[in-house]
Formats: C-alpha cells, structure tokens, sequence
C-alpha cells in the first residue's frame, strides 16, 4: 500500500542545490524533501508526504479529508498504527476559537 500524509510546510531551504523542508504532521516535525512541488509551495501550504518526498500541494480542506479518511482506515485491524498518525493531523488542523 502507498500512504502519503498530509503536513504543513513550517520553512523552505535550499540545501545544496535541492529544495527541503521541515513539514509539521500535527505536532510531529519531519526535514521532507519538496523539489517535486517546489514551484508550486510557500511556508503555511499543505503538502501530501509519501517517504519523505512532497509529491503534491493541497489545500486545508482536503488536508483534513485526507486525515478523516486515515482515522477511518485506523479502525482496521492491520492499520491501528494510523489511528495515533491521524488524530494528530487533525489536532495540527483545528482551528482556534
């Protein structure tokens, strides 16, 4: 199965010739590698992540689609390990009151 997760782009640099990033997948920071997208994406843009590369840009609703759609898969018995994954995602996504 391909997984890719949704994260948002917290900085950009360039990194010796290759443009990274850090992306936060609520609450957790990972360096992802976004040459893919790199003219498409701006720091506060939603990526899609799949092992460590951002393959596209989304907006935040469909970020929080995306992270639905993992909660709901987490209730498979071979996928509990999402559950954790997808609740912070959203946690990263709530808006303030």
């Amino acid at each position: 199965m391909c997984l890719g997760i949704p994260g948002k782009i917290q900085s950009i640099r360039d990194d010796a010739g290759l443009v990274m990033g850090v992306i936060d997948f609520g609450g957790v920071q990972r360096d992802v590698c976004l040459q893919y997208v790199a003219d498409e994406v701006q720091v506060g843009d939603y990526v899609i992540v799949h092992v460590g590369f951002a393959i596209t840009r989304v907006d935040e609703d469909e970020a929080r689609r995306t992270f639905e759609v993992l909660k709901e898969m987490s209730q498979l018995d071979e996928l509990e390990w999402m559950a954790e994954a997808a609740e912070q995602g959203m946690r990263g996504l709530e808006k303030p009151a």
